[in-house]
């Protein structure tokens, strides 16, 4: 493990760019959430920045690597709090762009029971458009990787795939929420990260009735045939399955933590993926980093807050293979 810290480190630093939303999410706990016309007495109120931009764009930052953030905030109060959030926190905000309106919020109400109700307002994250990728083309071309999810307009994914492509940057793209994607996207993705619900939908319209999520060969090959390249299953208490346009199909079991909250463990997983991608690291040993800081994140509760460092992913994955 120490040879492959040392090499991580010494490693050529080109930035991860990131492209994707930013959120302020307010989140309210009552005994129950209420029924259509209702009011209840909440327990407790917290607002924390997210997005899974942001979050992966965090995540990346807190691994002390260079990470470089595309996304719009509004006019609002929030939209300050959240640039100003980012930066405090190592992530390069040049290119987050302040729009007329408001920022993107998630209003979300938890139960006692830890259900949860949540309203998700794009607001600014709606006017990424892809003239703005266009306006960054720079700092894309000079990325050594660059990270997507689908919280922003699928035309801007698709411009940004477009672009990478063309420049020769690898293109990792989170496909979460699950959103219909066009045909023509998947050949342009160098890394295709889902979990298993995600997969399922997914492939749904390639295999009748879907495919058992145990089957994760055949997941694996299902999505692959669409054009992408390689593909990573994220399978939380399940582990990782890495395949490979090699051919190669390898699963990673999930390491053993006490979990309290998975909140932004994807986040977590695939800003660390992406960090060591970008440093020459093999997909499985990026695969096993990424569990490693994913195992961590859900033993902490909250977003951005339960992130990890590079010294405590290391420190984890030299306990797990001592």
């Amino acid at each position: 493990m120490c040879a492959e810290r040392c090499c991580y480190q010494m490693t050529e630093r080109k930035p991860i760019v990131v492209v994707g939303s930013i959120n302020m999410d307010l989140v309210a706990t009552a005994d129950r959430i209420p029924v259509v016309g209702e009011t209840v007495i909440g327990s407790d109120f917290q607002k924390h920045h997210g997005g899974k931009g942001a979050n992966q764009a965090f995540a990346i930052a807190r691994l002390e690597y260079p990470v470089e953030l595309i996304a719009c905030v509004g006019s609002d109060t929030f939209g300050e709090e959240l640039q100003e959030g980012l930066r405090l926190a190592g992530v390069g905000i040049s290119g987050v762009a302040r729009v007329d309106g408001p920022s993107g919020v998630a209003t979300i109400v938890v139960s006692s029971r830890g259900e949860n109700s949540i309203v998700v307002t794009p607001g600014a994250n709606a006017l990424l458009y892809p003239d703005r990728i266009e306006e960054h083309v720079e700092l894309i071309r000079s990325a050594a990787i660059v990270l997507a999810q689908l919280e922003i307009p699928i035309a801007t994914v698709f411009r940004l795939a477009e672009i990478c492509n063309r420049e020769g940057v690898p293109f990792v793209l989170d496909p979460a929420p699950a959103r219909e994607l066009p045909p023509e996207l998947l050949p342009l993705v160098t890394w295709f990260t889902p979990n298993e619900s995600e997969a399922q939908f997914y492939i749904s319209s390639l295999l009748k009735g879907g495919v058992d999520p145990e089957d994760t060969s055949t997941i694996s090959r299902a999505l692959m045939r669409t054009g992408i390249k390689n593909v990573i299953l994220k399978r939380g208490e399940h582990g990782v399955t890495i395949a490979t346009a090699d051919g190669a199909i390898k699963s990673l079991p999930a390491l053993s933590v006490s979990a309290v909250d998975s909140t932004a463990a994807g986040d977590s997983f695939n800003g660390a993926l992406a960090t060591v991608l970008a440093q020459g690291g093999s997909p499985i040993e990026s695969a096993r980093f990424a569990a490693a800081a994913a195992a961590i994140s859900v033993t902490r509760r909250g977003a951005q807050s339960s992130m990890p460092t590079f010294a405590e992913t290391q420190q984890m994955l030299e306990q797990a293979h001592a």
